[in-house]
């Protein structure tokens, strides 16, 4: 075999190593916006692109924060899509192996808005009323201390709560 033959054969060898050990996802919430933390680090916001080189079965915990929606916690796996380049490079050498499975392109998220209701209005069991009492209590206070709810409103939801 030539020296150039083989420097091809090399080079296309290992472009197909490189460029199977890396897998890329998009993750995209709405609305879109929300802060992106992976593993506990903050990383952007959505839209966002992500591109790592972990192995396959590799879990990556997703939390997506937005004002006024509620926290969003997931996860995603490198185990979602075969990889034909890392297959086909595994072929050559075994450590491709390691990334033969990919993440899906994308990866979207729909954020659920909170509760605009105030918390004197929802219904509560009589079988959760002791246990649900203070939650409320603190809730209704926060609403009157964003102003969401007059001093007057939180007074009249406070006693209705209390049964006074």
């Amino acid at each position: 075999m030539s020296n150039s033959l083989r420097f091809i054969a090399g080079s296309l060898t290992a472009t197909i190593l490189l460029s199977s050990c890396a897998s890329t996802t998009m993750l995209q919430s709405t609305p879109p916006g929300a802060h992106v933390y992976l593993n506990g680090e903050s990383v952007g916001v959505t839209p966002y692109r992500h591109q790592d080189t972990k192995i396959v079965g590799a879990t990556t915990e997703v939390r997506l924060e937005k004002e006024g929606y509620e926290t969003l916690n997931t996860s995603f796996s490198r185990d979602e899509q075969a990889d034909a380049g890392a297959i086909v490079g595994g072929i050559f050498l075994l450590f491709p192996f390691l990334w033969t499975m990919k993440y899906k392109p994308v990866h979207s998220y729909d954020m659920r808005p909170l509760s605009s209701q105030p918390v004197a209005d929802q219904p509560v069991s009589p079988a959760t009323y002791n246990s649900a009492l203070p939650d409320q209590l603190r809730q209704l206070k926060k609403l009157a201390d964003d102003k969401v709810i007059t001093q007057a409103e939180y007074e009249q939801q406070k006693k209705k709560l209390l049964g006074e």
